[in-house]
């Protein structure tokens, strides 16, 4: 039996898009309480399939493919430039596919401006209807208002009118960083682009016994199943080590690990990595809000997906690509000693114009991560750093970082790492890090 929460989610789902929604309305339909009928749209909203506007209400939006991320909705333009709808709003759930900024004569303009865009323009009247009538959308900047005609226009034609203060260098900055963002976050693969689905798990229930166990066991030749009760709800994991000198008749409740560790699908896969290598798990259930079972995900899975990652183009840069690309190899003074140099650049300062707290880390963990590669192939996690010593270092200065391995076993590495600004010592570090073989 499905829960509120649940019967909510899926009644918004299946309402066609640009659709608005209330609280009230909801609350009504589904004979719930205003507070439920709440928490389920914020869940919408952070699910990607629904958005909130000021002035013009929550809507149901188109839910965005992995591959289709950097395309933005009308509705969330709205939301990067505060802007204000001024007609077309059934129009805002719509995806559209490129800007055009009008800093030109019309006629030029208007060559440049097809369906499905958005019109980035002042207070030229004749430019938004002609834009319009065009099939793109219009955002015109300084805060200008346009005439009721062209509202009506909007209206009929189902495409957002909208009017923010920024001015048009500002309001096209904003939306590119957020496109930016939207990449970025395409680079990160989720437990749920990876996981084996709920149908092709194999799965026990409470209730079943040591001989299905087996049953399974030779069916599929895996050895590790998550146990589920009459909901679909993880109650446990079960593994050849549990069913070890029991009665074949002893139910699986008995012997099964209960409370297992579970993930949830917008988990990262990185971090899943960590816990899996952590703890020792080969298999870790994938369950939503409500810890129904939606799948379930193997180490191999997650190693196999974060090597894959590695060999991706980067396409939005997140601080930490752009401190660990100022990183060069340099030789020591002993043959053979790596040496890393790195320029302190304005973007790795903090506000009084020094190297930041977290830069710098950033910096030691991967110096020390390029020399335990050269030990052993494969990724490694921080498990502590401790900073024991650290001098402010000026904007534009030149580092030098010396990793030292002090130890390394199978399964972690021991580095410390020096840093030198002109031969002064500005920094000392001890890392442990775990190392996670491919």
């Amino acid at each position: 039996m499905a829960t509120k929460h649940e019967q909510i989610l899926h009644y918004i789902d299946e309402l066609p898009v640009g659709e608005k929604i209330s609280v009230r309305q909801i609350a009504k339909a589904l004979s719930v309480s205003e507070g439920t009928a709440y928490r389920a749209i914020k869940d919408a909203e952070n699910k990607g399939y629904v958005s909130t506007i000021e002035r013009v209400g929550t809507i149901r939006i188109e839910r965005k493919k992995k591959e289709n991320i950097e395309k933005l909705t009308f509705a969330e333009v709205v939301n990067i430039v505060d802007g204000q709808v001024l007609g077309g709003r059934t129009g805002l759930h719509k995806t559209l596919n490129k800007f055009v900024i009008g800093a030109m004569k019309l006629e030029a303009m208007m060559r440049y401006t097809g369906a499905g865009n958005l019109l980035i323009v002042g207070n030229r009247i004749n430019a938004h209807e002609l834009a319009l009538k065009a099939g793109a959308a219009v955002l015109i900047t300084g805060g200008f208002d346009t005439e009721d005609d062209v509202k009506r226009i909007a209206d009929e034609l189902e495409l957002p009118i909208i009017s923010t203060s920024y001015d048009t260098f500002t309001v096209a900055t904003m939306i590119n960083r957020a496109i930016y963002d939207q990449l970025i976050k395409k680079e990160i693969v989720l437990v749920e682009d990876i996981l084996t689905p709920f149908e092709e798990t194999t799965r026990l229930q409470t209730t079943d016994k040591i001989s299905d166990w087996l049953r399974y066991n030779r069916e599929t030749t895996h050895s590790r199943f998550p146990v589920v009760d009459h909901n679909m709800k993880v109650q446990g994991m079960v593994t050849s080590k549990d069913i070890m000198g029991h009665d074949p008749e002893t139910p699986i409740e008995k012997v099964m690990t209960k409370n297992p560790m579970t993930v949830g699908g917008k988990t990262s896969v990185a971090s899943s990595s960590h816990m899996m290598v952590w703890e020792g798990i080969e298999l870790l259930p994938v369950v939503d809000d409500t810890n129904k079972l939606d799948g379930i995900i193997s180490r191999q899975d997650v190693l196999k997906a974060l090597q894959v990652i590695q060999r991706q183009p980067q396409v939005g840069e997140t601080i930490d690509d752009i401190v660990t690309n100022q990183l060069v190899l340099t030789t020591g003074k002993a043959k053979g000693d790596p040496v890393y140099r790195c320029e302190v650049t304005p973007q790795m300062t903090n506000h009084i114009g020094t190297i930041s707290y977290g830069v710098f880390t950033t910096i030691v963990a991967e110096a020390a991560n390029r020399v335990l590669r050269t030990y052993k192939k494969g990724d490694l996690v921080v498990e502590n750093m401790t900073i024991y010593f650290l001098k402010p270092v000026q904007i534009e200065s030149m580092l030098d970082i010396f990793p030292r391995v002090l130890e390394v076993g199978r399964k972690f590495g021991k580095v410390d790492v020096e840093v030198y600004n002109e031969g002064v010592l500005v920094g000392k570090a001890m890392m442990m890090c775990q190392l996670i073989e491919r």
